[in-house]
């Protein structure tokens, strides 16, 4: 379910009365020589269980645009973000500014807050008292199409 689109970002919220559960292969895959077959087990796994800490306060957000491709997250990857968590230094954060939604990573020390995006084409932004500024929630997760 959509709650709400801006330029940057569209929330839905998990449907928490569904959950799905997928084989999973316990042994790992390996990324160099394969195993061997004999090794496999299969077990079930739900990614709800998996990315979904707090259900209440957990929402997804599809990224449009570029200014975190440092970071790994791409335009149309898909966050899982979780409002409970307490926004610290250099944690990626979702937050409302002057009235449209972002994803940057937070810098917080004595002297301020700043948004640093992970692309060198996008600029720092300080955070002033005149800025509408809410951290609306931590990135946990992303999730990518290959």
């Amino acid at each position: 379910m959509i709650l709400h689109t801006s330029n940057n970002l569209t929330f839905f919220k998990p449907d928490n009365k569904v959950s799905f559960e997928t084989p999973f292969l316990d042994s790992g895959i390996s990324a160099g020589f394969p195993s061997p077959a004999e090794d496999f087990k299969e077990q079930r796994i739900s990614l709800d269980s998996e990315l979904v800490k707090n259900k209440e306060a957990t929402f997804f957000a599809r990224v449009s645009g570029q200014s975190m491709i440092g970071a790994g997250l791409d335009d149309n990857d898909l966050l899982v973000i979780d409002r409970s968590l307490e926004p610290t230094n250099n944690k990626i954060a979702v937050c409302f500014l002057d009235g449209e939604f972002t994803v940057k990573r937070l810098k917080v020390n004595k002297e301020g807050v700043w948004l640093k995006p992970e692309n060198p084409n996008y600029p720092i932004i300080k955070i002033t008292e005149d800025n509408n500024f809410v951290i609306w929630g931590i990135v946990t997760n992303v999730i990518k199409k290959v």
